[in-house]
Order: C-alpha cells, then sequence, then structure tokens
C-alpha cells in the first residue's frame, strides 16, 4: 500500500468566524463600554460623511442651490426655523447639517490619508535605520531630531504657504487638499519611525534574524517578514491616535486660513467661517460643525486608548 500523506483541511467559515469571536482582542472590545460607544459613534458619523449625497438636504458645493433668501435661518426647533434646515443655514443659505456631512467626509479623508502617508514613511525609515544602524540610522535619527525641534504647526504653515507661493493659481484649490496632507504627515512620519526602530534594533540581534542572514536571505524581505510583524502593535496605537491629531491639525490650518478652501469646506473651514458670526447672534453656525468635530476626535481617542491597553500585555 503506497503512503499517503494526510491533507489538512482548511478551516470552514463557521469554524472562522468562531476563532476570532474568542479572539482575546474581541473579547477586551465586547467587555469595553466606551470602546463599543466609540466606535459605533465614529461608524456613524463615517457613513453620515460617506453617503452625504444621499442624506444631506442640499449640495453645499453647488453654489446654484444656495438661495440667500433663505439665510440665517435658525434651527428647526426655533420658532423662525425652518423645514428641511434643521440645524439652520449660514449668510449664505448654506445648510449648516449639509455642509457639516460633507465637511466631516473631507476631514475624514484629509486626517486617513495624512496617517497613511506618514505611517509608511515612518515604517520604512524605521525599519532601515533599526536593522541598519551606522551611518543611516544617524541620518534619519537626525532627520526627525530636526522636524522635532519645530513646532508642529509651524511645520505644516511653513510647507503649505511654500506651495501656495509656488503654484500658479489654478492649481491652489485643485491640490489644496494633497498639499494639506504633505503638511500634515512631514512632521509625523517621525514618532513611527522611531517606534519602528526601537522594535527593530530588538528584533535585530535575535536568533531567527541571524539565521535569516546566514542563509542569505534577502534584507528587504528580513525586514518585512519578519521583523516588521513584530512591531506592529505599538504602531497599530500609535496611528489610531495620531488619526485624531491629524484631524484636529486639518482644523487647525483650515481654521489659521491655510487649509482647504472656503468653497470646498471642511469641518476646520466652517468653524473658521462661524466664529466670525458669532457674537452676532448666528451661533449655530460655528457650533454645530465645533461638535461634530470634538465627537470625531472624542471617539477616534477612546478608540485609541482601549486599543493601548487591550494590546499591553502587562494589562492582561
Amino acid at each position: 500500500m503506497e503512503n499517503t500523506v494526510p491533507i489538512t483541511a482548511r478551516p470552514s467559515l463557521r469554524a472562522r468566524i468562531s476563532a476570532l469571536y474568542e479572539n482575546d482582542l474581541w473579547h477586551s472590545f465586547r467587555s469595553h463600554p466606551s470602546a463599543i460607544f466609540a466606535t459605533v459613534l465614529l461608524a456613524i458619523v463615517a457613513f453620515t460623511a460617506l453617503f452625504a449625497p444621499m442624506i444631506a438636504p442640499q449640495n453645499p458645493y453647488d453654489l446654484a442651490a444656495l438661495e440667500l433668501w433663505n439665510s440665517e435661518i435658525p434651527p428647526i426647533w426655533n420658532e423662525a426655523g425652518q423645514w428641511p434646515y434643521i440645524l439652520g443655514t449660514d449668510t449664505q443659505g448654506r445648510d449648516i447639517l449639509s455642509a457639516v456631512l460633507y465637511g466631516s467626509r473631507i476631514s475624514l479623508i484629509i486626517g486617513f490619508a495624512s496617517v497613511l502617508l506618514a505611517l509608511s514613511v515612518g515604517l520604512t525609515l524605521g525599519l532601515m535605520a533599526g536593522y541598519f544602524g551606522g551611518w543611516i540610522d544617524n541620518v534619519i535619527m537626525r532627520m526627525g531630531d530636526v522636524l522635532l525641534s519645530m513646532p508642529f504647526i509651524l511645520i505644516a504653515i511653513l510647507i503649505t504657504a511654500v506651495a501656495n507661493a509656488s503654484l500658479p493659481p489654478g492649481l491652489k484649490d485643485v491640490l489644496a487638499a494633497p498639499i494639506l496632507v504633505f503638511a500634515i504627515a512631514v512632521p509625523s512620519w517621525v514618532q513611527y519611525a522611531r517606534t519602528v526602530r526601537a522594535s527593530a534594533m530588538v528584533e535585530a540581534k535575535k536568533e531567527y534574524v541571524q539565521a535569516a542572514k546566514l542563509i542569505r536571505v534577502k534584507s528587504w524581505r528580513i525586514m518585512l517578514q519578519h521583523i516588521l510583524p513584530n512591531c506592529l502593535t505599538p504602531i497599530m496605537v500609535a496611528a489610531t491616535l495620531n488619526f485624531g491629531v491629524a484631524i484636529l491639525s486639518e482644523a487647525t490650518l483650515s481654521f489659521l486660513g491655510v487649509g482647504i478652501p472656503p468653497d470646498q469646506p471642511s469641518l476646520g473651514t466652517l468653524i473658521r467661517i462661524g466664529n466670525q458670526y458669532l457674537f452676532s447672534g448666528l451661533w449655530w453656525i460655528v457650533v454645530f460643525p465645533s461638535i461634530q468635530l470634538c465627537l470625531i476626535v472624542l471617539s477616534v481617542n477612546m478608540i485609541g486608548d482601549w486599543l493601548r491597553d487591550a494590546l499591553n500585555p502587562k494589562l492582561r
């Protein structure tokens, strides 16, 4: 009789779902009410922002849809409120609810893109610095020290100012979002690089990495397949917390007038515009975008705090 090698069957979908349900991270999430609340809140904000064209009663970017005779209408619960302007309108007849939904989408996209860009650069440079060491480590870390020696907001303002001064007028508004993403990501990659470098230096001295070097495994393969998976836990926590910081940074830059242009308002732009009419009695123009910004950042920070505790082996 021929010898046969048994073939291990792949786990079924039910087995995979059951294993996921019994995972320690999922168990920690189910037993953490604030994390559940923050996740649901962030999911609602992201869903309404993503499907804003179908939910919002007005397109705030369409100037033809704005009606000046419907300007400065208070929220619907006020005696002078009108339907469908639930949260009122601004001085141009723009529906505040629609502007908040569309502005949330811009803020979330810019925050996510800037974190993704900073994470990619930080992971790459951090792995190189921790694995190779020597002059490569010194050059990368000194670049990070230079960026950390300057205020975050000053670097972002400098980048946006230089970009706006260099670009022709027709491209300033078109490239406003990519420039803002780049300006937020430039000073943000240092934290990821330092975190990955510290973990990579420890992993590079372990026996499995030395064995891979002896059998002449390529350096990029060792860094990506062996060292990087052991560095992801602190990076996940840092990326989650920095997502809220990136959204706040975008709002700050837009509030200062160097971010998203007024014809495509983000939450920061809406707050800047509404702040001009705060003492004129039109409080709803600035209050509701501010509340939305606070809800987004609060939910992200709560998820980050839970993730930091859940992935900390000392707290298990």
